[in-house]
């Protein structure tokens, strides 16, 4: 086989050049407390272009939303702003008011595999998935659009939408984004506890411990866990690289999941084995620490990025082919790109924000969090940790590649 393509794409090249206009953190925990790994980044994943002649052509069902006043989300955990006691969504319910369209907001989303493997065959066979609004990483976005298993956006109703950053306007896996808006971005690396691992971890080998054999968890994202051993074995997942350099980091987990040093391959769910402390340090995801922090108001869970690099991600709203409320979905997406909502949210999910003009809102918010490093890197933070977007994958690879990686991962 060819090696694989670099990301070429000029959307992630000019991500890096501008890492900007980003929120995050959970209150006041950013300042300072997660070291100088954690800072935010914001970047595409550059998956490849669609075929020749773009998305499959869809037909879509009648909308009713004019009569129907709802709209069902399905979503990650840690992903929308919560109140003090966890039971309230306060954007969602501004919304509800406002608008008078229920949300019913679900936390179903695990891993876009697992996710899209249960809905994708309702959705082929035109079955209501009960869902109007799910959220997905750009290299699945990549292949619902492709497969025509989204509808297609009415932007001229979303007039909000005009507020997304620049770099994030033209996208290879929807130019012109006819079927996309970003939701949020952020980026792989390190998560441990510092009081119980006893030490600070700085490097993918220091996982592999041995007074934390079975006590480490890893993402079921094959772009981020092989991704961040790929640059641990000193791979530049910016260019070209063969199939024997990610079978060795396939092997490398394969080796790791034999000798007990990870007790779990999970998606979202990871971060139940963190708070019950089955797991103790892991791969992780850069938001869902600090949501981890102020959850358990402990101060020793810290996010790092490896001293060999970090991967980067964004993740996309979109509305499903069967979906018969489209338009009031369109609402809850344009509600979401109002400045002031989107710094709401970033202040609670500690991810980047893809809304231009949210910076300035977080001022207001509060100015500290609006000037920290971990919120707004700039691109030479990105270049000195060695963060990266994993290389795009032709759908062949796409497929040859996640079938590797579902027989080392058991599923």
């Amino acid at each position: 086989m060819a090696p694989f393509r670099p990301p070429a794409d000029p959307t992630t090249r000019e991500l890096l050049r501008l890492a900007s206009t980003s929120l995050a953190s959970r209150r006041a925990l950013l300042t300072g407390a997660l070291g100088v790994g954690a800072a935010g980044a914001l970047a595409a994943c550059a998956p490849p272009p669609p075929p020749a002649g773009g998305a499959a052509k869809v037909e879509l069902p009648t909308d009713r939303s004019a009569t129907e006043k709802v709209v069902r989300w399905s979503n990650w955990d840690a992903y929308m702003d919560k109140d003090d006691s966890g039971n309230h969504y306060p954007t969602l319910e501004a919304f509800e008011k406002k608008s008078g369209i229920k949300v019913t907001y679900s936390v179903d989303v695990d891993d876009n595999d697992s996710y899209v493997n249960k809905v994708a065959p309702q959705l082929r066979a035109k079955q209501d998935i009960k869902t109007d609004i799910f959220v997905l990483t750009d290299w699945m976005a990549n292949r619902v659009i492709r497969e025509g298993l989204v509808q297609p956006l009415e932007l001229i109703q979303m007039p909000n939408a005009g507020n997304l950053l620049e770099p994030l306007k033209e996208v290879s896996f929807d130019p012109g984004r006819q079927y996309s808006l970003t939701w949020q971005t952020g980026f792989a690396g390190i998560g441990y506890n510092r009081r119980k691992v006893g030490r600070e971890l700085k490097t993918i080998e220091d996982l592999w411990a041995p007074n934390l054999k079975g006590r480490v968890s890893v993402l079921s994202e094959m772009r981020d866990t092989v991704g961040l051993i790929m640059q641990s074995q000193g791979v530049d997942l910016g260019k070209a690289f063969t199939k024997d350099q990610f079978q060795a980091g396939l092997d490398e987990v394969d080796k790791r999941i034999s000798d007990g040093n990870i007790r779990r391959v999970k998606g979202n769910s990871y971060i139940s084995d963190l708070k019950s402390g089955n797991a103790v340090a892991g791969i992780v995801w850069s938001g869902d620490l600090f949501a981890l922090r102020s959850e358990t108001e402990d101060d020793d869970w810290q996010f790092v990025i490896p001293e060999s690099g970090g991967t980067i991600w964004s993740d996309n709203m979109m509305i499903p082919i069967t979906s018969t409320h489209r338009r009031n979905a369109e609402r809850v997406m344009n509600y979401y790109y109002d400045p002031k909502v989107a710094a709401q949210v970033a202040a609670w999910v500690n991810y980047v924000c893809p809304v231009q003009g949210a910076q300035a809102e977080m001022e207001k918010i509060d100015p500290e969090l609006a000037k920290s490093p971990f919120i707004f890197p700039d691109a030479a933070y990105i270049r000195e940790k060695n963060i990266q977007g994993f290389v795009a994958l032709s759908p062949e690879e796409d497929q040859e590649y996640s079938a590797l990686w579902q027989k080392v991962v058991g599923n």
